[in-house]
């Protein structure tokens, strides 16, 4: 027995001398860019694409593709009779001295890229750009710049702004963040070699002036604005200097060198991660440390050290670490800017398992954890108000292997989530959940389909992230915090969602209560008028298009106009920021002649076609969430512990709701029912129940959490309150007995001393390890203290943690209308599924 604790205290020895570890990074992108990128075949082989299965590919290896559609392989949904007024002669002329059309002749470029530049300024930019070959220290490309003031009636060259310089086409034209800011920036494809920095082009004027800067650095991304004030810039440099500018790019200075990734945190509050001694990988091995300057590069506080990566979303800082030599990951919270750390406390979980943030504000985050191996599914999971206790919200939740998920948050009714599952028999099904995850459900059929008598279980299914990777549909879901109710969205009905059935496009105009089908085929919509107006264009994989179709009615019925005589290749579609516009651009290329094709945009003012404003008697009372249950009208209409009545425009008003049309509502108190909780740490809602019931694998009663040092036993009923939630009296679960605290071991502190590192230390710990009595007594102490330690780790899972990411237009064909996003593209989904650390 001596013997075997001389062994164990020996490994315990050698262990104290060993260290390492792995990581992830984070990357950004543009916004309210949309670019085009021609190819010499004209995807002759969208057809077969659009009928292929939805497959799942890892970056690292490639997995096998799994049929979305079950055994009932069909080519087109359930039929539906879509609503078509034909456009009368004078709504025909109409739109016809309010469309401008132009024709970019002779300019050869192979991607274009349209932007709408502020909100009612009526300024469009347009760069055209002939890629660089590969090695561009060698060759440069060439780029065009093109700008209209009078909502695209009219174009004009103003390459010379920018010294007819080569502009980068993957950065594309960013403008400042919202839709009242008109700062733009463009970033020059200097060579590295023999150049000391980058050149950027900024204009504070939406591009009537240009202003050329020299860097003293190359870009190794495109810069990041300040999510308020245009004038904070930061980016990270190809060697690793992070950079930051608070007069606009004119003044640049280093904040420091080894940075990783940024992100920008509450106010001007900015977090980074650097390697303090510049190694190479020092990520992957988990030697970062995370660090804020709260006054813009000034004075800096260390907050964390030996990390891998850290995200920032909703208030909720993460970070991912190492706490003992080769153990898994362990993912700490903080709810304050990163003064103090909690451990998330999760359920168990293997260490082949990712995690990945989904979406998260103020109140509450929604996590995934994996399931083991290429399952393509895991565990939804719902936090408390601290981002540090979680709650199972659903399981089996899809997470393809392109590293996307179908996760949306439908913006237009609060609480209203959209997502996939993968059932067991291989099937996806799409769920809605009506109150943050708190319970979810299947999506209704839609009013105007029958499936018929072969399908046993008729209701709608959502084309997610998934779909459009697998260019199954060309944009996803659409919803807008000012088109109260209003979703649209590419749908499959029947039995599962299908990659074989032809998607259709449905609204609902309830947030997602009921829908309707609208649309036959896939087509590229956008949302105006604050959802007084919705428009829509034909995909085609092949063809050429030359029609728009438009609804003042929700979708309910569709008019269409020719907006071109010669039909092109589309490319994209795109309003003014914000949804209260009139205005949309199409543009894409059409073959000449002379065998060059031209590149086209048209722009087509609909606000000439609804002159008259809306006044009171166009608009009615609307309680949201209303099931209409006349036995239960003291309930109707409460979702997280209280009602909205909205102030919304009747679907047959044919008005203009205008610039100036606020949403507005009023709320009144509801009382509490077991909706209203979510089932607490360590508990589940029983499958067709609301009752939570325990976890299999918790056999007693008390759950041990440590927040803020100390161990808190928690004995529950079995439900929390939904964050956020204001419901008063009725259900109110009490736990059985009241909370023990004791104090519990704090997360490591920064900059603990290492053991052993002079030599005189290390000749004490071989004498210590090879005395005969005083190596039995230190053997017996610490196998004590393992033993313990390794049975509080049991007790305490870790997982391994997902960089939170914001994601990127796949196809660069269309506006980024991810999940929650704009109509014309100017919202970030922001989703953390990619650079998953292994």
């Amino acid at each position: 027995m001596i013997w075997r604790l001389i062994v164990l205290l020996g490994g315990v020895c050698l262990l104290l001398l060993f260290v390492g570890a792995r990581g992830a990074q984070q990357q950004h992108r543009n916004r309210r860019t949309v670019t085009f990128h021609r190819t010499q075949q004209h995807r002759q082989d969208g057809e077969s694409d659009a009928r292929s299965h939805l497959s799942s590919t890892s970056s690292s290896s490639s997995r096998p593709k799994r049929d979305a559609s079950g055994p009932n392989k069909v080519p087109r949904g359930p039929a539906f009779t879509s609503c078509r007024v034909a456009l009368s002669p004078a709504e025909h002329k109409v739109l016809d001295d309010n469309t401008h059309e132009t024709g970019f002749n002779g300019d050869d470029a192979a991607s274009f890229t349209l932007t709408w530049v502020g909100d009612d300024t009526g300024v469009i930019l347009v760069l055209g750009t002939i890629s660089a070959p590969l090695y561009s220290f060698l060759d440069e490309g060439s780029s065009r710049l093109y700008r209209s003031t009078d909502y695209g009636k009219s174009f004009h060259d103003i390459s010379d702004r920018i010294n007819n310089t080569f502009i980068r086409k993957e950065y594309g034209v960013s403008d400042g963040p919202g839709s009242l800011h008109v700062s733009v920036i463009l970033t020059a494809d200097t060579p590295v070699v023999d150049n000391p920095g980058g050149v950027v082009f900024t204009s504070t004027d939406a591009g009537v002036t240009f202003s050329a800067v020299q860097l003293p650095f190359h870009l190794a991304q495109p810069i990041t604005f300040h999510f308020l004030n245009p004038n904070y810039l930061v980016v990270v440099s190809i060697d690793g200097g992070l950079w930051l500018s608070v007069d606009f790019g004119v003044e640049w200075t280093k904040v420091h060198d080894g940075a990783h990734s940024y992100m920008w945190g509450s106010g001007i509050t900015l977090f980074f991660s650097y390697s303090p001694i510049g190694t190479v990988e020092a990520d992957r091995r988990g030697e970062l440390l995370l660090v804020r300057t709260d006054d813009l590069g000034k004075t800096f506080t260390t907050v964390d050290e030996n990390i891998f990566s850290f995200g920032y979303i909703g208030g909720f800082l993460f970070t991912s670490v190492m706490e003992e030599l080769r153990s898994p990951r362990a993912i700490y919270v903080s709810s304050d800017q990163g003064n103090t750390f909690n451990r998330a406390q999760l359920p168990s979980a293997s260490t082949e398992q990712f995690y990945s943030v989904l979406d998260g504000d103020e109140d509450m985050l929604f996590m995934h954890v994996d399931n083991p191996g290429d399952t393509f599914f895991g565990t939804m999971y719902t936090s408390d108000d601290r981002g540090v206790l979680y709650s199972k919200s659903l399981e089996r939740h899809l997470f393809g292997g392109q590293r996307k998920s179908d996760f949306t948050n439908v913006t237009s009714l609060r609480g209203v989530y959209l997502t996939n599952k993968l059932e067991q028999d291989g099937r996806i099904r799409s769920v809605i959940s009506f109150n943050r995850g708190g319970e979810w459900r299947l999506l209704t059929k839609p009013d105007n389909v029958e499936c018929g008598h072969k399908v046993v279980h008729c209701n709608l299914h959502i084309h997610g992230e998934h779909s459009r990777y697998n260019r199954i549909v060309p944009m996803l879901a659409v919803s807008e915090p000012t088109a109260v109710g209003l979703v649209i969205a590419h749908g499959s009905v029947g039995e599962s969602l299908s990659s074989w059935q032809h998607p259709d496009v449905f609204v609902s105009s309830d947030g997602g209560y009921n829908w309707r089908g609208t649309l036959k085929g896939p087509h590229h919509y956008s949302i105006l008028d604050s959802g007084g107006l919705v428009v829509a264009v034909e995909a085609h994989h092949e063809g050429q298009v030359k029609t728009i179709k438009f609804s003042t009615d929700e979708g309910q019925c569709w008019k269409a106009y020719n907006f071109t005589e010669q039909p092109f290749f589309f490319a994209g579609l795109a309003s003014e920021p914000g949804t209260k516009a009139m205005n949309i651009s199409v543009w894409g290329y059409r073959p000449e002649d002379d065998g060059q094709p031209m590149w086209v945009a048209v722009t087509i003012d609909f606000q000439s076609l609804l002159t008259r404003e809306c006044d009171e008697s166009d608009y009615e009372e609307w309680l949201a969430h209303s099931a209409w249950a006349e036995d239960d009208r003291a309930t109707d209409g409460c979702v997280l512990g209280y009602k909205e009545t909205f102030r919304r425009l009747k679907r047959l008003s044919v008005c203009r709701n205008g610039r100036d049309y606020r949403v507005k509502k009023r709320q009144s108190p509801c009382v509490c029912t077991r909706e209203d909780y979510l089932c607490d740490y360590g508990y589940y809602r029983h499958e067709n129940s609301s009752e939570c019931v325990r976890q299999p694998s918790s056999a007693d009663h008390s759950l041990e959490v440590c927040v803020d040092g100390e161990e808190e036993e928690l004995l529950t009923s079995g439900y929390r309150k939904v964050p956020s939630d204001r419901c008063e009296g009725g259900f109110t679960p009490q736990p059985s007995a009241e909370t023990i605290i004791r104090p519990c071991g704090l997360k490591p502190t920064l900059n603990p001393p290492a053991p052993f590192e002079t030599l005189r230390e290390k000749m004490i710990l071989l004498l210590v390890c090879a005395g005969a009595g005083l190596v039995v007594v230190a053997a017996i102490i610490t196998a004590a203290l393992t033993v313990r330690k390794m049975m509080h780790r049991n007790r305490a899972p870790v997982y391994r943690f997902s960089n939170l990411r914001i994601q990127d237009d796949d196809t660069g064909m269309t506006a980024d209308l991810d999940s929650g996003a704009s109509s014309n593209g100017t919202a970030v989904h922001q989703d953390s599924d990619d650079d998953l650390i292994d």
